[in-house]
């Protein structure tokens, strides 16, 4: 994340895979979009590197309706597929509700394309997903990849052949033009394309070599390891062998170097970057500073491939060509020791993201974890399987807690968390840090149970073994707990030693700015406004010393509730976007959901009620992915039902319901532009807001500030 600027391997003019065109397979585009018109359920089947998951990207890149990949090849875990959906269609939950409860709930009533591809080691996962989703939402229709059919009544099978001749010639030239080098159409050209049956990776393979060998010498050398294969007889040779024997005649052609990387790049989910790549793969043989060369070569040999993203250029292995380098790497007995260096890589990238967080790189941290999620997940599931490792999954597990918590992925989190501390490591800091994110995520997710057990463990643990750290962070999140279930003298006693604790360990993070935001909370709530305000300007001033974006938002929604409740409606709105803005930018559901609902009762104030009432129903669609509407506290209730009240007695009931009903038909990123596209109103005459408990029903308390995203240990 931070360092030198990288060097960029196309350096040569070499095009990435990704950037090249679409060649032929015009009949079996509009076959396949047919088919997807006259069934619900259709499965492109064939060997693999036949282009598959081209077509179906090419089809879904035009359904009008709208389409969500799943790319499943780096699932391991058949537990994840409904995670994995979640992921491709945008979705976050902070709930302990099961995925699927999401994804029916998101689903219902959009006529969407769902793309699952690379299926065929999650079968039978997969396939009971599928028949449920297509049983209870009879507008989707899902567009299954694989090298096999997923099974289930009604599914329509579109087998894909290899390109014609005339195709596959079209591709090899093609490909020859993207390196700079002119083939011309000819009989040798042709009989390589025969010898390679057509499939597209092996031509793609093939068009690789030209810039070392002819058409003629490309088609002698693989005409002698067919022969080597079969014995001759090349009429009886299965396509998925063919694949095979232009992998590994490839794989020949690579000087040793090659070979090496090619194996040892096998060790990654997905995609990678160079400087993974360099830490990874280096050694024994292969020199870090050589792994940019040897890289670029397997690039220009279709190899590897590269693409672009947020966080900078990355590269990716096609699953057969990874499969290929997976199996030399296990027959040279060097497996074992490269998965560690992927899993030690991964957590050295997880520590540095987590210190990171407190500094103005949060949003480059949140993006750079989102792209090496598969990585780490692979990370995480070598160390809590492999015997004597399960103290580097609970620091893996604990040190991502700002994802899981300030990256709308609790449920996820909660399930590493989970099944790390059911494991004996023999390393007790690891475990109690993976306790205390544990209790943390639970207590957020409203599991409160769970998250006292969990805390209270941690800290019996903790006190025993003298880990000051473990003890201020097991208190902190006990105080949290009392905070969100209205024990509010008990959370002010809590969070006041906890800050105490940090302040003697010398502890300054995110995570403790989030535990003076709510103190300030409990204050706000027992009527001391000024209080909570001085203690959240403070917080305001170190996270914009330090650059920190995540909790100096919630210390503006303190400041915001503070403002209106002075009177400076439109110095609320304002503060209050600013809040949104971030909440929103880093999917943080909770943080997101509370500025609206603040900004609906500033609206109401502001002389617009039926704005109040849209943007409460807005609010209302997203709390089932949060969790229980204002955790059932009546100090966060309070806000609320004074909007309410306030937008009834302008609008009437049915006025009023007809303006909520219209905003729960919002989507999140709907009623984030909507609530953010407002401005500040221009009214004659704005009411002054009422005393904050004054509509309160009899019995309620003075309305709530900010429950709080918190920050968390930097250092485990």
């Amino acid at each position: 994340m931070r360092g030198p600027q990288r060097p960029d391997p196309f350096r040569d003019g070499d095009p990435p895979l990704e950037l090249t065109t679409f060649v032929g397979r015009s009949v079996e585009l509009a076959g396949l979009a047919a088919a997807l018109g006259r069934a619900r359920l259709v499965t492109v089947t064939g060997v693999g590197g036949v282009g598959k998951s081209r077509l179906a990207g090419r089809v879904a890149a035009g359904w009008g309706a709208g389409s969500g990949r799943v790319e499943l090849a780096p699932v391991r875990d058949p537990h994840f597929v409904e995670y994995a959906v979640m992921e491709a269609l945008g979705l976050t939950d902070h709930t302990t509700r099961v995925p699927r409860e999401m994804l029916l709930e998101h689903l219902a009533g959009r006529p969407v394309l769902l793309v699952l591809d690379g299926f065929e080691h999650l079968v039978e996962a997969c396939a009971e997903l599928t028949a449920e989703l297509l049983r209870k939402l009879p507008e989707l229709r899902v567009l299954a990849v694989g090298r096999r059919p997923l099974g289930l009544a009604g599914e329509r099978l579109f087998p894909l052949a290899p390109l014609g001749e005339e195709e596959a010639v079209e591709l090899f030239t093609d490909r020859a033009r993207e390196q700079g080098l002119e083939v011309a159409d000819g009989p040798e050209v042709r009989k390589l394309c025969g010898r390679l049956e057509g499939i597209p990776l092996a031509v793609e393979l093939a068009a690789g070599r030209l810039r070392a060998l002819s058409p003629a010498q490309l088609s002698h050398r693989l005409d002698d390891r067919f022969r080597l294969l079969t014995g001759g007889g090349r009429d009886a040779l299965p396509r998925h062998r063919t694949l095979r024997t232009a992998i590994g005649w490839s794989h020949e052609l690579c000087t040793p170097a090659e070979r090496l990387l090619w194996s040892r790049l096998s060790v990654f989910a997905q995609t990678f970057d160079l400087e993974a790549a360099e830490y990874v793969c280096s050694g024994d043989g292969l020199p870090a500073e050589d792994v940019l060369d040897v890289l670029s070569e397997l690039l220009a040999q279709s190899v590897v491939s590269r693409e672009e993203s947020a966080t900078g250029p990355r590269y990716r292995m096609l699953d057969t060509v990874r499969a290929y380098g997976a199996d030399w790497l296990e027959a040279t007995g060097d497996a074992d020791r490269l998965h560690r260096r992927h899993r030690d890589w991964y957590l050295g990238l997880a520590t540095l993201c987590e210190l990171d967080w407190f500094s103005p790189r949060q949003r480059e941290v949140a993006r750079r974890v989102e792209a090496e999620l598969p990585n780490l997940r692979d990370a995480l599931e070598f160390s809590l399987t492999e015997p004597d490792e399960a103290h580097f999954g609970q620091y893996l597990a604990g040190s991502l807690w700002f994802f899981w918590v300030g990256c709308g992925r609790l449920a996820e989190g909660r399930r590493w968390l989970e099944r790390s501390v059911e494991l004996e490591s023999g390393y007790e800091q690891s475990r109690l840090k993976a306790l205390w994110v544990l209790g943390y995520v639970a207590l957020l997710q409203g599991d409160a149970v769970p998250a006292l057990a969990a805390l209270r463990e941690c800290r019996d643990q903790a006190e025993r073994a003298g880990d000051a750290t473990a003890v201020a962070y097991a208190e902190h999140r006990t105080g949290c707990l009392a905070l969100v279930t209205d024990d509010m003298a008990r959370a002010e006693t809590l969070l006041r030693s906890a800050l105490d604790r940090y302040g003697e360990i010398g502890e300054l993070n995110s995570n403790v700015l989030m535990g003076q935001v709510e103190l300030a909370m409990t204050r706000a709530f027992q009527g001391d406004l000024p209080e909570a305000v001085r203690l959240c300007e403070d917080v305001r001033q170190v996270c914009e010393d330090h650059g920190e974006r995540w909790a100096r938002s919630y210390a503006l929604y303190v400041l915001a509730y503070a403002a209106w409740g002075a009177g400076n409606p439109a110095g609320a709105r304002e503060l209050l976007a600013d809040c949104l803005d971030n909440a929103h930018a880093f999917s943080d559901l909770l943080g997101t959901v509370l500025s609206i609902e603040l900004l609906a009762l500033v609206t109401a104030a502001q002389g617009d009620p039926a704005e109040a009432a849209l943007l409460q129903g807005a609010a209302g669609r997203l709390w089932p992915s949060v969790g229980l509407p204002l955790f059932g506290s009546a100090y966060y209730n309070a806000p609320h039902e004074l909007c309410e009240a306030t937008a009834r007695e302008a609008l009437g009931d049915g006025r009023y319901e007809e303006c909520v009903r219209k905003g729960a038909r919002l989507d999140r990123e709907a009623a984030v532009a909507r609530a953010l596209g407002n401005g500040v109103r221009t009214l004659s005459a704005l009411p002054t807001p009422r005393a904050p408990g004054g509509a309160a029903r009899p019995g309620k308390r003075e309305p709530a500030v900010s429950p709080t995203r918190k920050g968390g240990e930097t250092a485990g």
